[in-house]
C-alpha cells in the first residue's frame, strides 16, 4: 500500500512538472483578472485618483456663479468605483506592503506584478515621462495598455471583467481632457462586447455625460430618462440623479432640473452631498423666482453643512432671499449674534453684508447702507463680499439720481471684485453711470443758469444772498474742523525736550540702544521729512479712523461742483453777489444754445434710463418733462418717438398723450404713421449719417450741381435703402430730373413716389403736385428715344421769360412769379388739404404748363 501511494505521488509531481503552452486566448480568466488590477490596470487608476487629489486640493466654490457643482473632485467615481476614494487609499496602501515585499525578494511573487523582476511596465512610462505628459494622458495610456494586454475576448465578449473597471478609468480620463467624442467611442465597445455585465447602467451614466460635455443635451437627456425607467441598484440611482440635474441645468431646462434635484436630495444621505444639492436647488428656485422655496433650500444647506465657508454663504444665500415679510427683527438678532461668536468673528464683514440685503428687502433703506458701511470697516474675508458691498452702497446713490457718488463706489466695487462675469457687468453699468452723468449735470448746470438769466435783478440779488450766506456757514465750519485736526494732528514737531524734565539726564528716555540716535520722534528733522511724504501722497488727513475712505468719500462733492461748473477755489469776490450776477449770460443766441444743448441732453438722458437700465418709468417723466418746455421739432419728434415706443404695449395709458401729440401737431411726420400703426415692421428711424447726405444732396441742388446731387441720392439710397428719410431723397431726385431731363420725365418719377409710398408726407405731396402739374400739361410730342420734339419753328423760343429751356426756373429760390409754391411747400410735413386749396388757388390765378415747384428743405 505505501508502495502504491508513493507511486502515485510521483506521477502527481511528474505531471504537475510537466509543460504545456496555452495559447494566450485560452489563459485562466482568473489569472488575467488578477494580473490586469496587479499591475498596469492599478497604476492607472492611482494616476486618476492623484488628479483627483490635486484637483480637490486646488478646488474653490464659487458662491456667485449661476450654479455649484453638486460633486467635488474628492466624490468623484474612480473607474467603476462609486464613492470608494477611501477604499481606494485602503488599497492603495495593501499595493504599497505588496511592493515592498516584493522587493526584498518574496518568493513565489508572480511576473508581472509591480516590483517583481521582469516587469517591464513601471508606474509612469518613459515615452510619456518624456514628453511631459498630464496625469490624465498617463491614465488614459495606462488603462489602454492594460485594455490592449490583458483583454480576453471568447465569442464575441469580453471574459475579463476587470476590463470593464479599464474602460471606465478610460472614459474618466477622456471625459476630464475634454475629449467626449474618444470617451464614447471606448463606450461603444462597452455596450457591443459586455452585453450581459451588470455595471452596464455605469456605461450608460458617462454616455450622458460625454453627450452632455458635446452640448447635445437632447441625447444626454434621452440616455438618462432611459435608465430611469430601468430598475439600477440605489448607488447608480444617486449618481445618475445628479449628472441628470446638471445636463439639465446646462441645457437651460431648470423647472426639470429642480425636479431632478429634489430627487437627489432624497437619495443621497450623505451630508456634504445633501447641503450642495441643497444649495445648488435654492440657486435654480431663485432663478425661477421661486424666493420662498430657494430660502428653504438653503436653509437644508446650512443644516447639512459640514465645511464653514458653507455655512456662512448660506447663511447670506438664506439672508439674500428674505422676502421683507417675515420676521426681520428676529433674524436681525440671529446674525448679529452669530457673528459674534467663535471663528464667525473673521467673517463679520460677510454677516454685515448680509444684514444690509436683508434691510433692504424690509423696506429700511437708512439701516440697510448702516450695515453696508459697518461691512466696509470690518477687515476682508471675501474680497467679492466687499466689492458688493461697495455695488450696493452706489445702488442707494443711483437712486437718489447722484450718478457721481454712484460711480464713485461702482468703481470702488470694480478694484476688488473677483468674480469676472460680475467685474465685466459692473464695469459696463460704470461707464452707463459716467454718460448719464455727464447729461444729467450738464442739464442742471444748464437749466441754473437759464432760470437766473429769466430773474429779474431783486430776485438775483436775493438768491445770491441766501448762496452767500450758506457759503460762509460751510466755510467757517470747515475752518473749525481743520483747527481741531491740527490739535489732533499725530505729527507733532515742538521740541519739548529743552523744557523735559529729563533734559539734562544722561539716562533719558532717547537712548533705546536701537539707533546711535535716539528716540524717532524726537528728531524734528526727520518728523518733517516723514509729514512731508505722507503729504505728497495722501494729501491733508484728519486723524480719524479709516481714514483712506474717508478722504474718498470726501471728494465726491467736489467731483459734483466740478461737474455742475462750481470752481473749488476761493476767489476774494466770492462774498459779493455782483460777482455772480455779472457771470449770467445775456446774448439771446447764448441762451439759444443753452437750450438747446439742454434739451438734447434732456433726450439722451431718457433714451439711457431706457436702454441701460430698463429704468421706464424715469425715462417716461424725463422725456415728457423734455416735451413740456417745447424743444425743437427734431428734438420734440424724437422724445415723443421714444415715449410711445417703450409705453404703447405695456402702458398704453401713458403713451396715449404722445400718441395724441403726434397724431395732432405732426399728423404727416413718419413717427405718426408709427404712432397710427406700431406692428408696422415697415417703419425705420433715420439715422444721423443718412441725414448729413440728405442735407449735402440738397445743398448741391441748391447750387444747381443736379448731376452731383443726383449721385449722392443714387448712393446713399444703394448704401440705406430700407432707412425713414429715403422716400425725402426720391422727391428731391425727382426734382433734381425735373431741371435736367424735364417736366415729363419727373412726372413719372413723381408717379412711382406716390406709388410707392403713398402715406408718407412725401407720397401725398408727389399726388398733389402731380395733380397741380398734370392739369394744364399740354401734349408733348416724342420721339422713338423720348426726346421732345419742337411743335414751332426753329429758332422761336418755347419757354417763358426767366425759365430755362426745360421749364425749370432759372433762379431756384428767386422772386419769379413761379416761386409762389416754395412758401406752400416749407414745412415738410404740410397739411394736404390747405395744400390743396392753396394750388387751386393759384392755378386759377396764373397757368404756366411749364412750371416746376422748387424743391422745400
Amino acid at each position: 500500500m505505501k508502495k502504491n501511494i508513493l507511486f502515485l505521488l510521483i506521477m502527481c509531481i511528474v505531471a504537475s512538472c510537466a509543460t504545456k503552452t496555452k495559447k494566450p486566448e485560452q489563459r485562466s480568466k482568473f489569472l488575467k483578472g488578477f494580473h490586469t488590477y496587479y499591475n498596469t490596470l492599478f497604476n492607472a487608476k492611482d494616476a486618476l485618483n492623484s488628479e483627483f487629489t490635486s484637483r480637490d486640493k486646488g478646488h474653490k466654490d464659487n458662491f456667485y456663479a449661476p450654479y455649484i457643482p453638486i460633486l467635488t473632485f474628492e466624490d468623484q467615481p474612480l473607474g467603476s468605483d462609486l464613492g470608494q476614494s477611501e477604499a481606494f487609499a485602503e488599497n492603495s496602501m495593501k499595493m504599497g506592503e505588496v511592493n515592498r515585499t516584493s522587493e526584498r525578494g518574496a518568493p513565489g511573487m508572480p511576473p508581472g506584478m509591480p516590483g517583481a523582476q521582469g516587469n517591464g511596465v513601471p508606474n509612469m512610462p518613459d515615452e510619456l515621462q518624456n514628453k511631459g505628459a498630464s496625469t490624465l494622458e498617463i491614465a488614459e495610456a495606462k488603462a489602454q495598455k492594460a485594455i490592449n494586454k490583458y483583454s480576453v475576448i471568447r465569442n464575441g465578449e469580453e471574459k475579463n471583467k476587470k476590463i470593464f473597471d479599464a474602460y471606465m478609468i478610460l472614459v474618466q480620463s477622456r471625459i476630464y481632457q475634454n475629449k467626449a467624442v474618444q470617451a464614447l467611442d471606448a463606450l461603444n465597445y462597452v455596450f457591443s462586447h459586455m452585453k450581459e455585465d451588470k455595471r452596464l447602467p455605469l456605461a450608460r451614466i458617462y454616455q450622458g455625460v460625454a453627450y452632455a460635455q458635446i452640448k447635445d443635451y437632447h441625447k444626454a437627456n434621452e440616455t438618462f430618462a432611459k435608465l430611469k425607467g430601468e430598475d439600477i441598484n440605489k448607488s447608480y440611482a444617486k449618481l445618475l440623479s445628479i449628472y441628470s440635474s446638471e445636463a439639465l441645468l446646462d441645457a437651460g431646462k431648470l423647472e426639470e432640473a429642480g425636479a431632478e434635484l429634489d430627487r437627489a436630495f432624497e437619495l443621497n444621505s450623505d451630508r456634504k452631498l445633501k447641503s450642495r444639492i441643497a444649495y445648488l436647488r435654492g440657486q435654480v428656485s431663485e432663478n425661477l423666482g421661486q424666493n420662498d422655496k430657494a430660502r428653504e433650500s438653503y436653509t437644508q444647506a446650512y443644516k447639512y453643512a459640514n465645511d464653514f465657508e458653507f455655512e456662512v454663504k448660506s447663511q447670506i444665500a438664506i439672508a439674500k432671499t428674505f422676502n421683507g415679510k417675515g420676521d426681520y427683527n428676529g433674524a436681525k438678532s440671529y446674525l448679529e449674534g452669530i457673528s459674534k461668536k467663535g471663528t464667525y468673528v473673521s467673517r463679520k464683514n460677510e454677516f454685515y453684508y448680509a444684514l444690509g440685503l436683508m434691510a433692504n428687502k424690509a423696506g429700511k433703506k437708512e439701516e440697510a447702507q448702516e450695515f453696508f458701511r459697518k461691512s466696509l470697516f470690518e477687515k476682508v474675508s471675501d474680497p467679492q463680499i466687499r466689492g458688493l458691498t461697495y455695488y450696493e452702497i452706489g445702488k442707494s446713490y443711483l437712486e437718489k439720481n447722484d450718478y457721481i457718488g454712484a460711480g464713485t463706489y461702482y468703481d470702488s466695487a470694480l478694484t476688488v471684485m473677483t468674480y469676472e462675469p460680475s467685474k465685466i457687468l459692473l464695469k459696463d453699468q460704470s461707464e452707463y453711470i459716467k454718460k448719464i452723468s455727464k447729461n444729467y449735470y450738464l442739464i442742471k448746470k444748464n437749466d441754473s443758469i437759464l432760470s437766473l438769466a429769466k430773474m429779474n435783478d431783486a430776485q438775483r440779488n436775493d438768491f445770491f444772498s441766501k448762496y452767500i450766506a450758506k457759503l460762509k456757514t460751510k466755510e467757517e465750519k470747515e475752518e473749525q474742523e481743520r483747527r481741531r485736526a491740527e490739535r489732533n494732528k499725530g505729527f507733532d514737531t515742538g521740541d519739548y525736550n529743552a523744557n523735559s524734565i529729563f533734559a539734562n539726564n544722561t539716562n533719558s528716555f532717547e537712548d533705546f540702544g536701537v539707533t546711535t540716535k535716539g528716540f524717532y520722534f524726537s528728531n524734528t528733522g526727520t518728523i518733517s521729512k516723514g509729514a512731508s511724504s505722507f503729504k505728497q501722497i495722501w494729501g491733508e488727513r484728519a486723524l480719524a479712523d479709516n481714514w483712506r475712505y474717508s478722504k474718498k468719500m470726501a471728494t465726491i462733492e467736489d467731483m459734483k461742483n466740478e461737474a455742475l461748473g462750481v470752481t473749488s477755489a476761493p476767489n476774494p469776490r466770492r462774498f459779493e453777489p455782483t460777482y455772480y450776477i455779472e457771470q449770467i449770460p445775456t446774448d439771446q443766441e447764448k441762451l439759444g444754445q443753452l437750450k438747446k444743448d439742454r434739451d438734447t441732453a434732456s433726450l439722451g438722458l431718457g433714451v439711457m434710463y431706457q436702454n441701460y437700465f430698463t429704468n421706464t418709468p424715469l425715462a417716461t417723466k424725463t422725456l415728457y418733462d423734455l416735451v413740456d418746455v417745447k424743444p425743437e421739432e427734431k428734438v420734440m419728434l424724437q422724445a415723443l418717438y421714444e415715449i410711445f415706443a417703450m409705453n404703447y404695449q405695456k402702458n398704453p395709458q401713458v403713451a396715449e398723450r404722445a400718441k395724441q401729440i403726434l397724431l395732432t401737431d405732426y399728423p404727416y411726420s413718419s413717427y405718426a404713421e408709427f404712432a397710427r400703426n406700431p406692428k408696422n415692421n415697415s417703419f425705420v428711424k433715420s439715422s444721423a449719417d443718412v441725414e448729413n447726405e440728405y442735407k449735402k444732396a440738397y445743398a448741391l441742388y441748391e447750387s444747381e450741381k443736379f448731376g452731383e446731387s443726383k449721385d449722392v441720392i443714387d448712393q446713399t439710397v444703394q448704401k440705406y435703402p430700407k432707412d425713414a428719410l429715403i422716400p425725402k431723397f426720391h422727391l428731391l431726385n425727382a426734382f433734381n430730373t425735373g431741371k435736367t431731363s424735364g417736366k415729363e420725365v419727373m412726372i413719372l418719377q413723381l408717379e412711382q413716389i406716390a406709388l410707392n409710398y403713398a402715406k408718407t408726407p412725401e407720397g401725398i405731396k408727389a399726388k398733389e403736385m402731380l395733380n397741380y402739374l398734370k392739369s394744364d400739361l399740354s401734349f408733348q410730342a416724342t420721339d422713338n428715344k423720348g426726346n421732345s420734339v419742337p411743335q414751332q419753328p426753329a429758332g422761336v423760343p418755347t419757354q417763358p421769360a426767366g425759365q430755362d429751356m426745360n421749364g425749370i426756373p432759372s433762379n431756384p429760390g428767386g422772386n419769379d412769379k413761379n416761386s409762389q409754391l416754395q412758401q406752400l411747400l416749407q414745412d415738410a410735413d404740410a397739411d394736404p388739404k390747405k395744400t390743396k386749396q392753396k394750388l387751386k388757388k393759384d392755378k386759377n390765378k396764373e397757368k404756366d404748363p411749364d412750371f416746376i415747384p422748387e424743391m422745400p428743405k
